[in-house]
């Protein structure tokens, strides 16, 4: 009989744990003419209940072009068993057809079965040829969750030098392989190779040692465990020349200038992680001890009957039933109404009001409003739709801790290709970058009580009606959930603004006068100035220096008096905020004319003080010695090899940093090419933190546009950072024990712990003449040291490694790189 399904399996875990045997199973099975096949695993010939996890597969779906592939093809399985294991047998089934994918006997079990205390993956051997160097990648974890230590042996079983880094794994944790206790099991080993050198890893835990040969011709990601993960990379190539080829160098570039994501087309991500129908109608039978009615109000205006249909159909057919559509209709003639009545009639939870005119998106939505009789509202546009799950989605948010808002991921939906298009994966709250453009939008739902307090929409903001809204929302509460799944689809045709920035004006305007009284009814004095064009609906703010405080510059030198004085002499010559104190911290120095420099700028400046530490070098101790000496309330951390750009970009940072809630404030740092060296930093990456948007040319706009607008982070550099001294001092200043790297990084998380906001200020621009080429990674001295301070930074602050950075998304792949979601 010929076969109808095409498979293949990839991996194959079988593991001896305490609860019984491990079974993971990966690979990937398709039929030829149904789509709708089902994965079932038998043990010693019964069917047994399991966990399976679709994957998504493009290398397969692109290599059987004769047949519609669905990418959904890959899947795991995976199941505990506490029976002695005699056979195991995969099975795919169509309706009336089961073919085994995959049979093992006694023997074969016996010879795949992992009886090791230290459970291991090799994922990437690369050697640095030039340098004699190999780094090393790869995870090892066991039951009792132990701290394993690492090396590297030669053939005579000698320990070779090597440096050890410990990274996040949290792929595996989302693959359930492990869970998120067990995230930071990842390494990076770096050491020296010989041409014919053979090594061995080294893994010793709290009770027991493995030693696992190195196949030194081992390629990228031969683990198969992890391949079918980066499965992606060669079509993440074939993508981007598939971009370059339809959209032109330009087209390609501009793509580039969004960061170092991927290429791979977001509509596939989305069907990869949009939910089943079948996971769908197990939603529908959940039953929830908290029940709240959501409002949705809508306010239509001659609504196209296909987008009317589509906007009310997302909202029948969701999997929590308990909810209401509140329309008013302000079109200008029936046929809206008319249409409703006729297809929804039946369904009393649909509420329609006809208005005798239209008053307006304010007044309309107002008008809607007044139906809403629910515990929670929620802000829904004419002509978009939500996902099935989407309410459900939040109430399941509700059920642990009663949010006053909850907002949710979003993308838009192409109305000429039909297709989904520009994720905006957010953050969580976060107001400065609130406050530079409304990157919430949608789905918005709300606490009633609080829309009570505040009233409706308002008139005069018009057009950015939504905005002004919530951000009397967020003057009343702090209590704001951010739901990482996408959820609601803004569609994008010729009248919209999201196909058209230009098409709507005003709306913009109207979004500056919400910022503005935001700002007076909580008392900050500020200008807004609307960005222009590609940034339309993008704000920059200024924030008031009420009495103009000292700022005292502390900056470290050693020697490089040409590099010194570049730093020094533009904040004398370009730097418009004058009332400044300069503190240089020698540290060393054994040149001559460093010394020279220094009693000419003491005696040209009355504001610059010169203090001797004569300690060995410890960054940490060396700034926390200069602020001795400082006697503004704000302090300026400032390397000596930037040069400020922008004139006024320590006014800037001073604005931002008076304000009562902030901590801590960092610039934009630029090489001297002109592309970013900084503008703020996520934690998590390699284990630590990375700077975001690094390397982009300085006018591009970053993933969401973040590059170019204030917002919250969880860090910034302190190669120029200023600091409330108050702040300083409560948290201690910098740890010395992070003599050379993470020391940054450290004091803004305490500031962070403090509940203070980091904020990175786009508007302070400065250049950094750090080497693009510079790494911490670029000797064995380097990297040791390195890889130590990241060790101690990890035991320190390993909560925020495992769960995450707030201010970033877990949709992104943080294990690929920055802003990569495939």
């Amino acid at each position: 009989m010929k076969k109808e399904f095409h498979s293949s399996i990839d991996g194959l875990r079988l593991r001896k744990q305490k609860e019984g045997t491990l079974i993971q199973i990966n690979g990937w099975c398709f039929h030829e003419k149904e789509a709708d096949r089902s994965i079932r695993l038998y043990i010693n010939g019964q069917e047994v209940p399991c966990e399976i996890l679709p994957i998504t597969r493009y290398d397969v779906a692109g290599s059987f072009p004769k047949f519609q592939v669905d990418p959904h093809v890959g899947f795991m399985v995976k199941v505990n068993s506490n029976v002695y294991l005699e056979s195991l047998e995969v099975k795919a089934a169509v309706e009336g057809r089961e073919e085994t994918i995959l049979k093992l006997n006694e023997r074969d079990i016996s010879r795949f079965l992992d009886k090791e205390v230290i459970e291991y993956s090799i994922d990437d051997y690369s050697e640095m040829k030039d340098e004699n160097m190999a780094v090393l990648l790869g995870w090892a974890l066991d039951e009792a969750n132990s701290q394993f230590s690492y090396s590297i042996v030669d053939e005579k079983n000698v320990e070779v030098p090597s440096t050890v880094r410990i990274e996040t794994r949290r792929d595996l944790v989302q693959l359930k392989m492990i869970d998120s206790s067990q995230s930071m099991c990842g390494f990076r080993i770096n050491f020296p190779v010989t041409k014919d050198g053979v090594y061995q890893l080294k893994i010793v835990g709290d009770t027991s040692t493995r030693t696992v040969p190195i196949k030194r011709e081992l390629k990228k990601r031969d683990n198969l465990w992890i391949s079918y993960l980066k499965a992606a990379n060669p079509q993440r190539i074939y993508n981007a020349y598939e971009y370059l080829k339809n959209n032109g160098v330009r087209g390609f570039m501009k793509r580039l200038s969004l960061g170092p994501g991927s290429f791979s087309p977001y509509p596939v991500w989305f069907e990869r992680q949009r939910i089943t129908a079948q996971q769908l109608e197990e939603q529908k039978r959940v039953k929830f001890s908290y029940t709240p009615k959501i409002s949705l109000i809508v306010a239509t205006y001659n609504t196209k009957e296909s987008y009317l249909k589509e906007m009310i159909d997302s909202v029948l057919n969701q999997s929590y039933s308990n909810w209401e559509l509140c329309i008013a209709d302000g079109s200008s003639n029936e046929k809206v109404a008319k249409y409703i009545a006729s297809h929804y009639a039946n369904d009393k939870r649909i509420k329609l009001k006809r208005l005798d005119q239209n008053y307006g998106i304010s007044g309309n939505m107002n008008a809607a409003l007044e139906m809403a009789t629910g515990d929670y509202l929620g802000l829904y546009d004419h002509d978009d739709f939500l996902e099935y799950n989407a309410l459900y989605e939040v109430v399941n948010v509700l059920q642990n801790q009663k949010y006053d808002v909850v907002y949710t991921d979003e993308d838009k939906y192409d109305d000429s290709k039909g297709v989904f298009a520009d994720p905006n994966f957010k953050p969580d709250f976060n107001i400065d970058l609130f406050r530079s453009h409304n990157y919430i939008t949608h789905f918005f739902v709300v606490n009633m009580d609080i829309v009570k307090r505040i009233g409706g929409m308002k008139k005069e903001y018009d057009g950015a009606q939504d905005y002004d809204f919530m951000f009397r929302v967020f003057e009343q509460t702090n209590k704001i959930y951010h739901l990482p799944k996408m959820l609601y689809h803004w569609r994008m045709h010729s009248l919209s603004t999201a196909m058209n920035p230009e098409s709507k004006m005003y709306c913009y305007e109207a979004g500056k006068n919400a910022i503005l009284d935001h700002y007076k009814r909580i008392g900050l004095s500020a200008t807004v100035k609307l960005l222009p064009k590609p940034y339309y609906g993008c704000y920059e703010t200024t924030y008031a220096t009420p009495g103009n405080p000292l700022v005292s510059v502390v900056i470290p030198n050693m020697d490089h008096r040409d590099v010194l004085k570049t730093c020094v002499d533009s904040l004398f010559e370009i730097n418009t905020y004058k009332n400044i104190e300069i503190i240089i911290v020698e540290n060393n120095s054994r040149e001559s004319e460093t010394f020279t420099y220094y009693q000419e700028l003491e005696r040209a400046h009355p504001n610059v003080k010169i203090v001797y530490w004569k300690d060995d070098f410890n960054y940490s101790k060396i700034n926390n010695f200069g602020v001795q000496y400082a006697k503004g309330d704000y302090i300026l951390f400032l390397n000596n090899d930037t040069e400020m750009i922008r004139p006024d970009s320590i006014q800037n940072m001073l604005g931002v940093c008076m304000r009562n809630e902030v901590g801590a404030v960092g610039a934009k740092l630029l090489y001297d090419d002109r592309t970013i060296q900084h503008a703020g930093v996520v934690i998590g990456f390699s284990g630590y933190a990375v700077h975001i948007n690094n390397g982009i040319d300085e006018d591009q706009p970053g993933y969401m546009m973040r590059a170019q607008l204030n917002c919250d982070y969880s860090a910034v550099t302190a190669a120029c950072m200023m600091v409330k001294k108050s702040v300083f001092e409560k948290v201690d200043g910098f740890d010395p024990q992070f003599k050379v790297a993470c020391n940054d990084v450290d004091l803004c998380l305490k500031i962070r712990e403090l509940g203070y906001l980091v904020v990175y200020d786009a508007f302070s621009i400065w250049f950094h003449y750090e080497s693009k080429s510079r790494g911490y990674e670029d000797s064995e001295e380097k990297i040791e040291r390195f890889n130590n301070e990241v060790a101690k930074f990890q035991k320190k602050w390993g909560k925020i490694l495992t769960e995450g950075d707030p201010y970033y998304n877990p949709n992104f792949k943080i294990e690929l790189g920055p802003f990569i979601y495939l």
